[in-house]
């Protein structure tokens, strides 16, 4: 039998296949067919930033209005226990998805900013996540921000969680960052037990009729994986913090491939919508079935097998790729052309 245990921010995930961020774990009984189809772990949707800052501004001005203008309005205010916030919901849905399945339940923050996050981060541990996925994302549109001022208000917030909990924490990446490979080992140094290859860059589009800029969601393809690859096989071996992919996975081809990059698990999501629920115990099959024929004993043992740490040529990794590239498809298009 075929041993496909990774492990991942010091848990022993039974196989690669880990559900990543998505509103399909905010049902109880989805968690439970996950779990049934062969998930290893699983990544709650996220809390967000932006809905804790509206909510709580929210309150504060229900629970002020009127109050310097008459004080017999004291009587009227709501009462606490009509505002379930955000995270309280979150909170007990994690309390509940751990009492339903037996696989690792990771809480997902999705923000930029230390503000909250930390007593967020505390009530998640005690809660009962396993660990906390930091789901990171933030673009610089004020031209007077820095990529260096940004850096330094990641790892801020990356710091700040890591001294609050005692679980192991993950920084999801947008790889719009400069130097990809610097800002891991800078998180690594601030307290990040793994990095995760990346979030992805959703891009509004143009309403030409209503002048509108509208917000545009397209599920993942495969095609997305190589950027994924690509620096998970430059980091492998460069820190020792665990890596993880997600986004473009969708087969055990690719499952195989972020394996032999470098990383440790794999997450999926578009491949869920697609395919339904299910479609992680075919990978999971499909996955057996490759390092069967094969004769391997384990996935563990094709890790890092094809990062830039195991390459013999290191072109592919850097700028001599780029020009082989770009030469080997002028010569096709030319012959072609005759």
């Amino acid at each position: 039998m075929i041993d496909l245990s990774m492990q991942y921010l010091g848990l022993t995930l039974s196989g690669p296949l880990v559900v990543a961020s998505s509103p399909l774990s905010q049902s109880i009984e989805n968690v439970r067919r996950m779990e049934d189809a062969g998930a290893a772990a699983i990544v709650l949707s996220s809390l967000f930033e932006e809905q804790l800052a509206i909510e709580s501004r929210t309150l504060d001005e229900d629970l002020s209005r009127g109050t310097d203008s008459f004080a017999e309005s004291l009587g009227f205010l709501p009462d606490f226990d009509d505002y379930r916030m955000t995270h309280d919901v979150y909170l007990e849905h994690l309390r509940q998805v751990r009492t339903a399945v037996g696989i690792p339940v990771l809480g997902s923050l999705n923000g930029f900013t230390s503000g909250g996050w930390v007593r967020l981060a505390r009530d998640m541990e005690r809660a009962g996540a396993h660990a906390i996925e930091l789901n990171t994302y933030a673009l610089a549109t004020d031209k007077s921000q820095t990529s260096t001022a940004m850096e330094d208000q990641l790892l801020e917030l990356v710091r700040s969680v890591c001294q609050a909990v005692k679980i192991p924490v993950a920084v999801k990446l947008s790889p719009s960052f400069t130097s990809i490979p610097n800002l891991a080992a800078r998180l690594e140094l601030a307290g990040a037990k793994a990095v995760v290859l990346f979030n992805r860059f959703y891009q509004p589009d143009f309403d030409i009729e209503a002048l509108e800029v509208r917000p545009s969601l397209h599920l993942s393809t495969p095609s997305e994986l190589l950027p994924r690859l690509h620096w998970a096989a430059i980091l492998y071996g460069n820190v020792k913090m665990d890596i993880a992919i997600t986004g473009g996975v969708h087969s055990a081809e690719d499952v195989l491939k972020s394996v032999m990059a470098g990383a440790s698990m794999t997450e999926l999501a578009s491949a869920l919508y697609i395919h339904g629920i299910d479609h992680i115990s075919r990978v999971q099959a499909d996955l057996r079935y490759w390092l069967e024929k094969r004769e391997y004993t384990s996935l563990a043992e094709t890790r890092g097998c094809l990062s830039r740490r195991s390459a013999p040529d290191l072109s592919p990794f850097d700028r001599g790729n780029y020009i082989k590239t770009l030469s080997s498809y002028s010569l096709r298009q030319t012959v072609a052309a005759f």
